[in-house]
């Protein structure tokens, strides 16, 4: 009797089927064959998860490898794909006690030819940075999504005002025509958040866009047609954050995954501590450490599992939108061996690749810190090929907002410009008179066209890869000091029934034509202008007012005069001998020949561009 009761309870045991796990996510959803990085980790989510083995059947595929962590509900597996294995779907099964408990699709895909050796951006381009929300609304549809957390509100400063993918799809043509050849958006991923979500920097999933700004097919429709007229899209990525009700955050992959166990501690924003010897390890750790507000968990990227996902993110959209450029956020906040290896990794697959990491510092010696080449004391190797240049960009502003003197005004810009010495490669700077995060330079300089004309005169010319700020060519302007609602402020013309429209130039001012006009002459002249983007610069030290550069190979050049002077103003041409004398010289907007004798008259408060030959 006994042992046909063990034989039953055996018999019933066996019967009984292994209960179901609900797979809620498998990240990355896909690969591409012929992937440099063909070791690929997957993050699988599912309540107990952990307690079951994955298998795939697949020719060219293997699971090589498979993590846990603290928590049962996620998974690592790292699969390996072969260079002859076969695009299309793949079934993973996940196996408990002899049973499949769950089965997820995945799939391989097929690169794009050439995509390894894509372009990236350059100093041959010029960049056109959109706030999306704030630019058009080329889908009135999706302003308001249900079930997120934060509706449309034009009338708040602070609120989602509908912009969209759409919208910059609907106006390439614009931005093309205005000369410009990269469009940078903020980030586009979803950001559902409860308030002051619109800017995109709070991202609370890291492979969906926001569907009240489209889809992800939407975003690859966006790259593919840029290309087409001419324009790489440049995506903005975030390493450093998320939004606090990031997906993760009710469920936190590991107690480690964010800096201080998930719980708000504030950096104490000292960028200096990465690179200065003499730091204290408690300021080092709370700058890379701290969360930026409440809102915005601290990502830990020393968790290896953390790190290579966020590697792995980034090169998902490279390949998956065609990609001709990353703009890094908050670039130093995240962890130093991290951004280095995050850096190697992009470019050990795309080696033509652009990006460029923003680290607000007036202080040259700290943004060359990051530079690839750069050979730090510190035993950092960076990666980087870019930075943005915010030491250039608060001299710029400082030179044209303050009276001329020994020691203000254009003397700024000048002493400034020449540390470029401490950087490995200048020229593969962004430079910049504004952006998303600061008061428009019309705004900063009180509304005074002519000065502003000067700063985009300079943007233009100088050394590196301009960015441009959207709807300052119309004259945005908002308040002086910065209000990030305000200054982010809508498109004219990109919401059905506005007064005015940018696009068309049906309903502004003469003043907004003007600039507009200006900036459009400017931006395509430095398209077609070969020496602004590769020709050596040589600049002599400001004198009454007149700050002048020149761009040269060798046999020709382009020569910038900057008058600051309210009045007209003769420049006395002996002192560029070297560039001119005996040559022909021709306005470089106009196309009119100039006559080069003594002394050449500047008009007050003007930027001269003559092309020598």
């Amino acid at each position: 009797m006994r042992t046909i009761l063990c034989t039953l309870a055996l018999l019933l045991g066996m019967s009984t089927p292994a209960r179901a796990i609900d797979i809620e996510r498998i990240e990355p959803t896909n690969w591409w064959v012929g992937m440099r990085h063909n070791r690929v980790e997957l993050l699988v989510h599912g309540t107990g998860i952990a307690t079951s083995t994955p298998r795939l059947s697949r020719a060219g595929v293997a699971i090589v490898d498979v993590q846990k962590t603290d928590n049962p509900n996620y998974l690592f597996v790292t699969v390996e794909i072969a260079g002859d294995a076969i695009p299309g779907g793949i079934d993973i099964e996940f196996v408990h006690a002899g049973k499949v408990v769950a089965t997820h699709p995945w799939r391989l895909d097929a690169r794009e030819p050439g995509s390894a050796r894509r372009r990236g951006f350059d100093a041959r381009d010029a960049i056109y940075l959109v706030t999306p929300d704030r630019f058009a609304n080329g889908d009135p549809s999706n302003d308001s999504v249900t079930g997120m957390l934060e509706a449309a509100n034009r009338a708040n400063p602070n609120g989602r005002h509908g912009g969209d993918i759409a919208g910059m799809r609907q106006h390439i043509d614009y931005i093309a025509g205005m000369g410009f050849t990269q469009l940078w958006p903020t980030p586009f991923l979803e950001n559902d958040q409860p308030q002051y979500s619109y800017h995109g920097y709070a991202i609370t999933d890291l492979y969906k866009t926001d569907p009240r700004m489209g889809r992800n097919e939407d975003v690859r429709a966006l790259s593919r047609e840029a290309r087409a007229k001419g324009v790489g899209l440049i995506m903005d990525i975030v390493l450093n954050h998320i939004g606090s009700k990031h997906w993760w955050m009710t469920d936190l992959p590991a107690k480690d995954w964010i800096n201080h166990g998930g719980t708000f501690a504030p950096t104490n924003h000292r960028r200096t501590t990465i690179q200065d010897p003499h730091a204290a390890p408690a300021d080092r750790e709370a700058f890379t450490d701290g969360w930026f507000v409440d809102a915005m968990p601290d990502l830990n990227q020393r968790n290896p599992h953390l790190a290579r996902y966020l590697i792995q993110n980034t090169l998902w959209w490279i390949e998956y939108a065609g990609l001709s450029g990353i703009r890094e956020d908050t670039f130093g906040y995240a962890d130093t061996q991290f951004l280095g290896d995050w850096a190697k990794a992009v470019l050990a697959e795309y080696p033509d690749f652009a990006m460029v990491g923003e680290e607000w510092s007036i202080n040259p010696v700290v943004v060359a810190h990051w530079q690839r080449g750069k050979q730090n004391t510190s035993g950092h190797v960076p990666h980087m090929p870019s930075m943005m240049d915010f030491p250039i960009h608060i001299a710029l502003r400082s030179a044209l907002a303050q009276p001329e003197g020994w020691d203000s005004g254009w003397v700024n810009l000048y002493e400034m410009l020449a540390n470029d010495f401490v950087y490995p490669d200048a020229d593969a700077l962004v430079v910049f008179a504004e952006n998303h995060d600061t008061s428009r330079l019309f705004a900063h300089l009180d509304g005074d066209l002519a000065t502003w004309k000067l700063g985009m005169a300079y943007l233009a010319t100088v050394r590196g890869t301009p960015q441009f700020y959207y709807g300052s060519e119309v004259l945005l302007r908002g308040p002086r000091e910065r209000n990030d609602g305000q200054l982010r402020a809508d498109m004219p013309g990109g919401w059905s029934g506005d007064p005015a429209d940018a696009f068309t130039g049906n309903g502004l001012s003469a003043a907004q034509r003007d600039a507009q006009a200006y900036t459009r002459a400017l931006f395509d002249w430095r398209k077609r202008t070969p020496l602004l983007h590769s020709g050596k610069l040589t600049h002599f030290a400001p004198q009454d007012g007149v700050y002048v550069y020149f761009r040269h190979d060798g046999a020709k050049s382009v020569m910038v005069a900057l008058n600051k002077n309210a009045g007209a103003t003769p420049l006395l041409l002996e002192r560029f001998d070297a560039f001119l004398r005996g040559r022909g010289a021709r306005d470089a907007l106009t196309g009119k020949a100039v006559a080069l004798g003594t002394t050449l008259a500047l008009p007050g408060k003007s930027a001269t561009l003559l092309e020598i030959e």
